[in-house]
């Protein structure tokens, strides 16, 4: 590239940057797309090696990543990202409607749980839920507190999925409607509840529970069988038995 085409790159991502989300990575990237976010920019400091991971791990996509993707120097690249992707591939995208991500998670009715975050407050594990929630296919992640569930690290660990469900913060008062059933050690264990499609899921911290707050909203407190003297599970592990609890048995062969 001219100096100047590395100067005109530079002011655009520079310019975007402040209100869209950061995809950090190629599966960042490749599920942006595959979930059709608005993807308006991607630079790597290597096209050839992304278009070569695209090749293997996500063809649909080649020829989308090809046109989209602008090769910078690896300068560059370290100047406009916080952290570069071993991947060397990073892009910009827009961030889903608020108003259609309340609508998404209001609609009734619902087809699969709601996953509630109570104030959490550790970025990676708030990733690693919403990219289990998109796995599982549940409607959505709703987080409570200060944190942003769109914060560049909780997108890197969730490898751009957020695209694949609706991930929201918001106030407690603002939950989105159904029965709410609260993870928590005094609860019914989960393998005696039938969790039904409309619920909220609502997780605390591996610290500090849920809160007070929550726990009087609670339609039912559940608990995950856990041995004697383990104190708690990671977080993104109570939500996956929590929602392979909710999906039941495999279908019949």
């Amino acid at each position: 590239m001219s100096e100047d085409e590395i100067t005109t790159v530079v002011r655009r991502w520079r310019d975007a940057a402040p209100e869209m989300v950061l995809l950090d990575g190629f599966h960042a990237v490749k599920h942006a797309l595959r979930f059709e976010a608005d993807v308006r920019l991607a630079i790597s400091s290597d096209k050839d090696s992304v278009l070569a991971l695209a090749d293997e791990l996500a063809d649909d996509l080649t020829h989308r990543i090809g046109d989209l993707v602008t090769e910078v120097p690896a300068s560059t690249l370290r100047d406009l990202v916080p952290r570069v992707h071993p991947t060397q591939v990073a892009g910009l995208a827009v961030r889903p409607d608020l108003h259609r991500n309340v609508e998404t998670l209001s609609r009734a009715p619902r087809p699969a749980p709601i996953v509630v975050l109570d104030n959490p407050r550790n970025l990676g594990n708030v990733g690693a839920v919403v990219r289990l929630a998109a796995g599982f296919g549940a409607t959505g992640v709703v987080t409570t507190g200060d944190m942003d569930p769109w914060h560049p690290n909780v997108v890197r660990a969730a490898a751009g999925l957020h695209y694949a469900t609706a991930v929201e913060s918001l106030p407690l008062d603002d939950l989105p409607p159904g029965p709410v059933y609260a993870l928590d050690p005094e609860g019914d264990d989960i393998r005696s509840v039938v969790l039904p499609d409309d619920a909220l899921l609502a997780f605390g911290s591996e610290r500090h529970g849920i809160s007070p707050e929550l726990r009087k909203r609670a339609t039912q407190l559940v608990a995950l069988p856990m041995r004697p003297q383990v104190s708690s599970y990671n977080l993104a592990t109570s939500v996956a038995m929590a929602l392979f609890h909710w999906g039941g048995p495999p279908p019949a062969p």
